[in-house]
């Protein structure tokens, strides 16, 4: 069996026409059609704001996109597979970290704040996509050695400002993955 790398997403929920959202539209159009182009895994929240956008590429583009739903909701158009958890907002986003490889931050308010930490506490990889806002960039100004929350150095954030070094980024986690898979 293969391993195929489980990519999360995270950032902003909202009106995709209204800011921060609305400026970040092409960055998360491409982020989506990067991960389906490279037969990855997209896992989101799969409720609007940036989990629509980058659940709307990849699926475009012939990726699978799995939703990871507080409450009752039916999620976005664009989910394959959506997941219901019944649970509130924070408590599902953390069921989605534990199924992730690495995670990809884009803006975000403090959902996404909570979301990258219990990334770092299950240890897995960070990519903030710089220059999106929110606590995607407001976090950078807590690092320790620009890469740590905290003095166990659990697991790197790393911090990128393009799609193409994103990419790069994942597959370096994507060949780790494969080894100790």
């Amino acid at each position: 069996m293969v391993k195929i790398l489980n990519v999360g997403v995270i950032g902003y929920s909202g009106d995709i026409y209204k800011e921060p959202i609305k400026s970040l539209t092409p960055i998360c159009l491409d982020i989506g059609k990067c991960i389906a182009k490279n037969n990855w895994v997209l896992l989101n929240g799969g409720r609007d704001g940036v989990m629509y956008l980058v659940s709307k590429a990849a699926k475009n583009n012939g990726g699978l996109v799995v939703g990871f739903l507080p409450w009752g909701e039916e999620g976005n158009e664009y989910l394959t597979l959506p997941i219901k958890t019944g649970l509130d907002f924070n408590m599902r986003s953390f069921i989605m970290l534990k199924n992730v490889d690495a995670v990809v931050s884009i803006g975000g308010e403090i959902g996404t704040a909570i979301e990258i930490l219990g990334a770092y506490s299950y240890k897995k990889p960070v990519i903030l996509f710089r220059k999106s806002s929110g606590w995607t960039d407001n976090i950078t100004k807590v690092l320790i050695e620009e890469k740590y929350l905290d003095n166990r150095k659990l697991v790197e954030l790393r911090q990128v400002y393009s799609v193409d070094e994103m990419e790069a980024v994942l597959k370096e986690i994507e060949q780790g993955v494969k080894k100790n898979w």
